[in-house]
């Protein structure tokens, strides 16, 4: 080999080990990184595009069952709207339109979601059963941030690690094939026997392979979100709040980009800010369906991180001082805008009185927004099992089947959701399969009915909660703790009866055990452990004293 041959393999390898070298040193960087450059590269976004929605019948065919509309709202606290008494009306931002349907309809003052994390608890809002039974038990999770979490979460001032199975992530399967199995029995394939046209907009985040599409899973038409910008980073009509202290916050910006598909098809940009792009599409879908039954399932992104508010919506807004609670409030103002669009459409088209609208939200606020009022007087956030956790803004209105202006006060569940649309509808439940939720509609008419007790359940691995009664138990594995609360004297979760009621505390067991009881395994393992404090936000100093919970992920 001659010298000029030796000379330059001994500096390719020089420049491969410096590459190497590089690259361990900023492997980080790079993982935190790679999810959007992986979407960049083999999922190119086009240019707008309207949706080709399908049209309905030009003329009216007598008789029909009332259209269902499901609005769900992702991480809004119930603190977040103003029919509880609450919410930001003192910083100018009432909820009106949400409101009225409370006004018109039904308030529930103990409205439950299905979980405190939005996989599980969107399985539970379409199938009206416990998720853990067909085996969604744990949000997916991009293997990317499983990879770089450990690392992001470094923080010598956090009392508490989070915990990262590498075997598991390792094996686990690709982010897009974790989701709800094909063989559920959705709202959407219930209704569609019925004569109903059904359609989804927005999140839906129980899985992105064909099978587990909407399109495969009774819906006959999606717009659908595939990433998580409400606008470009940099889009001159964006304002964004971006919080250096949450790990997930950091990860999200990076790897989140604008883009939507119709019906499986290519990528493409929304025209504008996602809340008012995806109400755009809703109200054209009500004008398309006019004539026909048909189930709208609006799933908004709104209110999720990462925070970014449309520039009119924060400009509307120059009282409230602080940026990031101004971009929350402005977020939650374009929300409660399109409640209002979409109840407004129904009245331009002479429906509002034949359709049955249920307003919710997949679980309450998360801590690591740093906002520690979103779900006042509520103990918890996003991802425990306290009532800030699952306590949500939940209202239905149907005029002439659901008495206006009452406050329903037993608990209920998105696991009755199904139950509830299906009755009104006329269709039937499957009958191979236990259906958990119960049709509300005989104890809302305004007869004094009263609906039965029953235990309402929640499941993340070994955490666990059950709601029985009055009285609710929440069950943790790490740290081994149990909390024990008479809700009905002690709503808000201040004082743990676990120790002097041994009543309440062995009933609840058993009552957990019995339930948990040959259910099957997860359909994919938990890698991620993250700690959370039940009483403090992510931004805030953590002491030795400050309870806390992890939620398996």
């Amino acid at each position: 080999m001659s010298k000029r041959w030796r000379r330059g393999l001994l500096i390719t390898a020089a420049l491969l080990v410096l590459l190497g070298g590089l690259a361990y040193a900023n492997r980080l960087l790079i993982l935190q990184y790679s999810l959007g450059w992986y979407t960049d590269l083999f999922f190119p976004r086009g240019p707008h595009r309207p949706a080709p929605w399908e049209a309905g019948p030009a003329q009216p065919a007598g008789k029909r069952p009332p259209n269902i509309v499901v609005i769900l709202a992702d991480d809004l606290g119930i603190n977040d709207v103003t029919m509880g008494g609450g919410g930001l009306a003192a910083l100018g931002v009432p909820t009106p339109a949400i409101d009225s349907i409370a006004r018109d309809g039904a308030r529930f003052d103990r409205g439950y979601a299905g979980s405190a994390v939005c996989t599980v608890s969107r399985a539970a809002l379409l199938t009206g059963r416990y998720p853990w039974r067909f085996g969604v038990e744990f949000t997916p999770t991009p293997g990317a941030m499983a990879r770089v979490a450990g690392e992001l979460y470094a923080d010598p001032d956090r009392l508490y690690p989070v915990q990262i199975d590498k075997q598991a992530a390792a094996g686990a399967k690709d982010f897009n094939d974790l989701g709800m199995p094909p063989s559920e029995m959705t709202l959407a394939k219930l209704l569609k026997p019925a004569g109903y046209h059904t359609v989804h907009i927005g999140k839906w985040h129980l899985g992105s392979t064909p099978e587990m599409r909407p399109n495969n899973q009774g819906f006959d038409e999606t717009l659908f979100m595939e990433s998580g910008l409400y606008l470009p980073e940099k889009d001159p009509r964006a304002v964004n709040a971006k919080q250096d202290f949450d790990p997930i916050d950091r990860f999200l910006w990076p790897n989140m980009r604008f883009g939507v598909s119709f019906n499986g098809g290519q990528w493409f940009e929304p025209d504008r800010y996602l809340t008012d792009y995806f109400t755009d599409e809703a109200v054209r879908v009500i004008e398309k369906n006019k004539h026909r039954p048909f189930l709208l399932y609006l799933a908004h992104w709104g209110v999720h991180t990462p925070l970014q508010a449309s520039k009119e919506d924060y400009d509307a807004l120059p009282q409230i001082k602080d940026h990031r609670q101004r971009v929350y409030a402005a977020m939650v103002r374009s929300l409660d805008r399109s409640v209002g669009r979409v109840l407004q459409a129904l009245k331009d088209q002479g429906l509002d009185d034949n359709t049955l609208v249920i307003f919710t939200s997949d679980n309450g606020a998360p801590g690591y927004i740093g906002l520690p009022d979103v779900n006042q007087p509520y103990r918890g956030w996003k991802l425990t099992f306290f009532e800030g956790g699952l306590r949500v803004p939940y209202a239905a209105k149907w005029p002439g089947h659901i008495a206006a202006g009452q406050h329903y006060p037993a608990p209920i569940s998105n696991i009755d959701v199904l139950p509830t649309a299906v009755a009104a509808a006329g269709a039937k439940l499957p009958t191979d399969r236990v259906i958990d939720g119960v049709n509300l509609l005989p104890f809302l008419a305004g007869a004094p009915a009263t609906q039965p007790q029953r235990p309402l359940f929640w499941r993340d691995g070994r955490y666990r909660a059950v709601q029985a009664e009055g009285w609710k138990l929440i069950s943790s594995e790490l740290p081994r703790k149990e909390w024990l609360f008479n809700l009905n004297e002690d709503p808000t979760e201040r004082h743990n009866l676990i120790a002097s009621r041994a009543d309440k505390r062995d009933a609840l067991r058993k009552l957990l055990e019995s339930h948990h009881a040959g259910m099957p395994a997860p359909l994919w393992p938990s890698f991620i452990a993250l700690p959370v404090m039940i009483d403090k936000t992510l931004d805030k100093k953590q002491l030795p004293g400050d309870e806390y919970t992890y939620w398996f992920n």
